[in-house]
């Protein structure tokens, strides 16, 4: 009975702050249109609200980050380290003609058989496409201090800035990106 009561003690908080913070948001002088203008700095208009941000996406294959001993690819005894990206977001705002998003990533990083623990660094990219015009691109070194169990990342860039869309017509994604392949030595060598 104690847990039913406080379930509903809770329910009651959440809905009355929810309600407070709404009456904060769009109350105005008289209700009126022209008072939702004249909001205290720091509050969210309606309009920012609805307006377009992209969803950040992971590219298939971009939300692993596996790391071997040198000579050990694909051998599970030679694993360094395997990280994840588990989560993505990204906030928005807008001003002289340019969108700045915030893009952010978390997720885990696990040290295998023949890692240890200390610093890790993972190679994280984020890319904005308008169609297959890139907007952005940038390759970020991710540093983390890994730990004996799972340890837990967040990256964050708040600078990522294109041009503002006219259109809900834009692409971001986020992922690890160990760049191009090496190059092969000569004929008949494997890269």
């Amino acid at each position: 009975m104690a847990l039913i009561h406080h379930r509903v003690s809770v329910a009651a908080g959440v809905t009355a702050l929810l309600l407070a913070a709404a009456g904060c948001q769009f109350s105005g002088k008289g209700g009126d249109a022209a008072g939702a203008d004249k909001l205290k700095s720091g509050q969210v208009l309606e309009s920012q609200l609805r307006a377009y941000c992209p969803q950040v996406e992971l590219r298939e294959g971009t939300a692993f980050f596996t790391q071997y001993a040198k000579g050990g690819d694909g051998d599970p005894t030679k694993l360094l380290l395997q990280a994840a990206i588990t989560d993505v977001t990204r906030t928005c705002s807008r001003g002289n003609g340019q969108l700045t998003m915030t893009v952010a990533a978390a997720g885990k990083v696990v040290i295998g058989p023949a890692g240890k623990p200390g610093p890790v660094t993972m190679p994280i990219r984020i890319v904005v496409l308008r169609g297959k015009d890139v907007l952005f691109s940038r390759l970020y070194k991710q540093q983390v201090q890994a730990g004996q169990d799972a340890t837990q990342w967040v990256f964050s860039d708040r600078s990522v800035v294109v041009p503002e869309p006219t259109a809900a017509d834009i692409q971001v994604f986020a992922g690890f990106d160990e760049g191009p392949p090496p190059k092969a030595a000569g004929p008949g060598a494997e890269g």
